[in-house]
């Protein structure tokens, strides 16, 4: 589940109610707590989800067109990614600016970034077909490691599978710039089901 707001108070509140509600069907299995930093940057200083889809096209990216009980669903990918931001301040401003693709400071994309730049394995149009999703994600912090929290919603889980294909350089050996200091530790796949009536739709499952 995913629980947004201002007032973390009332997000622990909300999140006892909802375990409630679903045990003892569902156990609580993993929580993490996100946050906002510098009005949307990772915590490596840099723009997230600057190349989100906009409107309708934003739509089109997360959500099945499809027949009775897959219409309206959509799939979501979660990994947590832990940062070794020691060794990221380590290299040179121009460095990590390559590493990424971007400039830090005014979140220009570099004309000239290498092929290993983050920006450049993930562009979402180059693929064919392309891999649009909607993305929305956070920070995370504890007393002893910190990343990113990284959520993708998607119509296909194929989008997300092709992007992780080429980070990790299964395409042509290039691997993603991001991994010099970082690395996923967990990752997921799950089913979010279609709503209606104001309740989720099951029917797909025979429920």
């Amino acid at each position: 589940m995913l629980l947004r707001g201002s007032d973390r108070g009332e997000l622990i509140h909300a999140s006892a109610k909802l375990q409630d509600r679903v045990c003892p069907a569902f156990v609580l299995h993993d929580l993490v707590d996100t946050f906002v930093y510098a009005g949307g940057r990772d915590l490596s200083g840099y723009e997230d989800g600057t190349e989100n889809p906009k409107a309708n096209d934003a739509v089109n990216a997360a959500v099945m067109d499809g027949p009775a009980g897959l219409d309206g669903s959509s799939f979501v990918a979660v990994q947590r990614w832990v940062h070794d931001l020691r060794r990221f301040a380590q290299f040179p401003q121009t460095e990590r600016d390559a590493i990424i693709g971007r400039r830090q400071d005014t979140n220009e994309e570099l004309g000239d970034s290498p092929e290993s730049s983050h920006v450049k394995r993930t562009a979402q149009e180059s693929f064919d077909p392309p891999a649009f999703m909607w993305r929305r994600s956070m920070p995370w912090a504890s007393p002893t490691d910190h990343g990113l929290e990284f959520i993708a919603f998607v119509e296909s889980l194929d989008r997300f599978d092709r992007m992780m294909r080429r980070m990790a350089g299964l395409e042509d050996g290039v691997t993603d710039g991001l991994f010099r200091f970082s690395r996923a530790v967990t990752g997921g796949h799950y089913w979010c089901p279609p709503v209606a009536d104001n309740r989720l739709d099951l029917s797909y499952l025979g429920v």
